[in-house]
């Protein structure tokens, strides 16, 4: 280096020695290349080297595309758009294909190389491998998953555990909760586990149906049982047979189906409209509601009868606000969800978006998030969601304190093997059985965590 005229330090001809400059490129940990103006590969670092499966002299000379066959190459090219617009990209997920035929996740970020006298004459890739937090990301998802359910809430772990022994018992099931805790996922669960799963499973909203409606949707009618009644229709009971009829808001259901339904449960049979030849049902039944129904048979508005019969087995979900820590793992499962449909690559939340989504009261829950993220997507222009990317019902919320102070999802998940260890004595092998993750991988995350320290 050497100072001009003007004070300013300016690259001397040693800096520019092209033996020096691939030995400066070569000790970097990301993947660095270089293209010009055509997009022709100039410099090819080792890290990149080591990421894709391409050698150097394979790679120099020929259209980046080609090299690195990222998804975004033939459309939102990163490159192309610094170069276009002399913007640079920064931490842009996107996949690559490797020599090996492997999908690799990376993050690139891009500039522009400009000569001496301002002009642009090619541009600069950083990309940095994402195996290791897509690899944790996956196995803590797998560890805590369960049938399309996603929670590392001890509460919800329980359920979890106790499922499969109670779908063999083929008893009626009770499901309490607020609305949009997933029951219906549960019930869904519920059968694939049973020894039914091959025979149906149906579902029907007794809450968003009135009285006559409801009543032939449940029971079904014969022709002629009432005006427009042209043809038999077999109910709902009638279509579960040997498999579940799964009835969510059971709570709303009037006094006079509710005595109906109990002669269905006592004794198997029903008729249906406009019919008096009893028929025999072998479905099984599992309710849900978002009331407290001994409320309700306090009340007078439930009968204690049906109650009993329906309550053989009680499972009742905690609502979001309740199993906040599960909302960083929700948050990545949605992303990861909305990206395929709407063929984005957006990472994360910002901070203040995710402070928002952290101590939001969620009172639709799991599927108000969900639909959060959905309108995040819609309005989002970059690749990570900002806070007025989110419903202002959310934004103009009440915030609850959160107690953790984590800037992003990363943080977080460093905050979560830190807990681990500490848990743990420090054991790394017990922490990484604790978070469901193989040791090598835990290994990994610490050398990122603490790059300075003899993981």
């Amino acid at each position: 280096m050497r100072p001009s005229s003007e004070g300013k330090v300016q690259p001397g001809p040693e800096f520019l020695h092209p033996a020096k400059f691939k030995i400066i490129l070569d000790s970097i940990n990301d993947g660095v290349f270089t293209v010009d103006k055509d997009f022709l590969i100039t410099s090819f670092n080792r890290a990149a080297e080591i990421i894709t499966g391409v050698k150097q002299r394979e790679a120099v000379g020929r259209p980046c595309w080609e090299v690195l066959k990222a998804e975004i190459c033939e459309g939102e090219c990163a490159l192309k758009e610094t170069m276009r617009f002399a913007r640079p990209v920064v931490n842009k997920p996107v996949q690559i294909l490797s020599a090996q035929g492997l999908r690799i996740p990376i993050s690139v970020s891009t500039a522009v190389l400009k000569n001496e006298r301002g002009n642009i004459i090619g541009g600069v890739e950083t990309f940095r491998d994402l195996s290791a937090e897509e690899e944790l990301r996956r196995e803590a998802e797998h560890k805590y998953s369960f049938h399309e359910m996603l929670s590392k809430n001890s509460r919800m772990q329980g359920i979890f555990e106790l499922l499969p022994q109670i779908a063999q018992s083929d008893c009626n099931v009770l499901l309490i909760g607020e609305s949009g805790t997933g029951k219906e996922l549960l019930a869904k669960a519920l059968h694939n586990l049973s020894q039914r799963s091959s025979r149906p499973l149906l579902t029907l909203n007794c809450g968003a149906l009135p009285e006559s409606l409801l009543e032939s949707e449940l029971f079904g009618y014969k022709a002629g049982a009432f005006t427009g009644a042209q043809s038999d229709k077999p109910g709902r009971l009638s279509a579960a047979q040997g498999g579940t009829l799964f009835l969510d808001e059971i709570g709303d259901i009037s006094p006079a189906i509710q005595v109906k339904f109990l002669r269905v449960l006592q004794e198997r049979v029903f008729e249906p409209l406009g019919s008096n030849e009893p028929m025999h049902t072998d479905a099984r039944f599992i309710a849900a509601t978002h009331k407290d129904l001994k409320n309700e048979v306090r009340e007078g508005r439930f009968r204690e009868d049906l109650y009993y019969r329906l309550d053989v087995v009680q499972i009742a979900l905690p609502p979001l606000k309740e199993r906040r820590e599960d909302i960083p793992l929700l948050i990545q499962h949605f992303i990861s969800k909305l990206n395929r449909r709407y063929r984005r690559n957006i990472q994360t939340p910002d901070s203040e978006a995710l402070r928002c989504l952290m101590t939001h009261e969620w009172p639709g829950n799991i599927r108000e998030l969900q639909n959060a993220l959905e309108h995040a997507f819609v309005l989002c222009r970059r690749d990570i969601i900002c806070l007025e990317d989110l419903p202002s019902s959310i934004r103009k919320g009440k915030p609850k304190a959160w107690k953790k102070e984590s800037a992003n999802l990363r943080e977080m998940e460093a905050s979560l093997i830190q807990e681990a260890l500490r848990r743990n004595n420090g054991n790394r092998a017990a922490a990484a059985r604790e978070l469901g993750v193989h040791k090598t991988t835990l290994w990994r995350k610490l050398k990122q965590l603490r790059p300075n320290e003899d993981a």
